[in-house]
């Protein structure tokens, strides 16, 4: 047993406000608007001592010709399959509605343990408005607010006793963390699509389809970890309503907690200031990059057009271009295998470590052969190297005059320890520090 929770029913009912509070974060987008939520998101948490995974999913609506609500059903009914154990959420204010009792329909096919959530209990005066839900026949109902949290702690305390108590879910803590980030509309989810051989994010022409930032443990071919789809990164001018806000705001913040990020172009369009933008903050947080050029099977192209692109994207990313570019189509499926192999590649030259006396010895004759240029009659001394002990790969040079190292020594340093050691796809930081 794996310790599942889902949160299913209708649009509206409070699902991502019970999910945020099970898993105590911010996770999911929550806005009094139906349909917020689309793909399924995945989460962690914790009662009485016992672990459990917890997945949010949007509102079921049946029926419906609209493109994204036909793509959430079939994301729901995945999310029962995965789970040990059901959230079915309704509304006391509304009662029992045509689509309760579908997706009550859909639970009893299910055999899956399930918890009547009779949400939105705010206030003592609501308190009875829930025995209509016990006749859908599926179990116990439970009274709860899922705004202020009254009422969770009875239902986990039922949940948490059908689990297993040894289940340990911080196994899964230290797996290296992908993430695929881009503008809207370059290929993000179909991209994790295709590597996962099935359909677990949505995907339709429509810019800005994904919403939330979605976890995919990928375990295949050799490879263990977490991949991460996010949503579209627009500039902050074009970003017109709170829920691209705050899909935005997931999307850097997934950045920022990844080691390494797949950067997707549209190889219809080129790089643009926008990819430049997202570009610079993969660099400025440190994090590894593969550069990914999608819809390659678009474009028209002799046997020097992929040079001379690769060529025009480095001169672009100048001058942290020491990174690998790999021309793709999530249709054709074209080298998306590579493009995982190459990610686990920069995961690898992020997290290397050279001691002290490999870089003493290597660095040391390089710089006495090259010694930095004074300033101001000035002479610099580099007397001994390190590399510092954090997440990315950072050097310590100690000298007697660390004020007066200039920037374009610095960069040659950092090209000596490009071409003696494999850093490809990964920034190094520099520093000088008094002897």
């Amino acid at each position: 047993m794996s310790n599942i929770i889902a949160i299913v029913g209708r649009p509206n009912v409070g699902k991502s406000t019970l999910f945020n509070r099970l898993t105590e974060s911010r996770q999911a987008i929550v806005k009094e608007v139906s349909g917020v939520t689309r793909d399924r998101i995945y989460g962690r948490g914790e009662w009485n001592g016992i672990q459990f995974s917890v997945i949010d999913t949007g509102g079921y609506i049946n029926g419906s010709e609209d493109i994204f609500e036909a793509e959430i059903r079939k994301q729901v009914i995945i999310a029962i399959e995965e789970a040990d154990a059901i959230i079915f959420m309704v509304d006391v204010m509304t009662g029992i509605v045509d689509l309760d009792e579908t997706v009550a329909a859909l639970l009893r096919k299910s055999k899956k343990k399930v918890f009547i959530c009779a949400n939105k209990v705010d206030s003592s005066d609501r308190f009875g408005l829930s025995a209509e839900f016990w006749t859908l026949g599926l179990g116990d109902v439970y009274d709860l607010s899922a705004t202020n949290g009254s009422g969770t702690g009875e239902i986990l305390d039922d949940i948490v006793k059908t689990f297993d108590k040894d289940v340990d879910l911080d196994k899964d803590a230290d797996l290296p963390r992908i993430s695929v980030v881009g503008k809207p509309n370059v290929g993000k989810s179909s991209l994790i699509n295709a590597f996962t051989g099935e359909n677990r994010n949505i995907v339709t022409d429509i810019s800005g389809t994904t919403r939330d930032s979605v976890n995919t443990r990928f375990k295949a071919f050799g490879f263990d970890f977490l991949l991460i789809d996010t949503a579209g990164i627009r500039k902050k001018a074009k970003v017109t309503e709170d829920i691209e806000y705050y899909s935005v705001l997931r999307s850097v913040r997934t950045v920022e907690s990844s080691d390494v990020c797949i950067f997707m172009l549209d190889a219809t369009e080129g790089i643009q200031k926008q990819d430049l933008h997202i570009f610079y903050m993969i660099e400025k947080n440190n994090k590894g990059v593969v550069v990914l050029v999608n819809k390659w099977d678009l474009v028209e192209k002799d046997h020097k057009t992929m040079l001379e692109y690769e060529e025009k994207i480095r001169e672009q990313l100048a001058p942290f271009n020491d990174v690998p570019i790999i021309f793709t189509s999530t249709i054709t499926k074209q080298r998306i295998h590579k493009a995982l192999e190459t990610a686990m590649e920069v995961y690898e030259n992020r997290i290397k470590k050279i001691t002290t006396s490999e870089l003493n010895e290597l660095m040391l004759p390089i710089i006495e052969a090259t010694p930095p240029p004074s300033l101001k009659g000035k002479t610099v001394k580099i007397k001994y190297i390190t590399q510092l002990p954090t997440h990315a790969p950072a050097f310590a040079f100690f000298c007697n005059l660390p004020q007066y190292v200039q920037d374009s020594y610095k960069r040659f340093l950092e090209n000596q320890l490009r071409k003696h050691y494999n850093f490809s796809g990964v920034p190094i930081r520099i520093f000088f520090r008094k002897k």
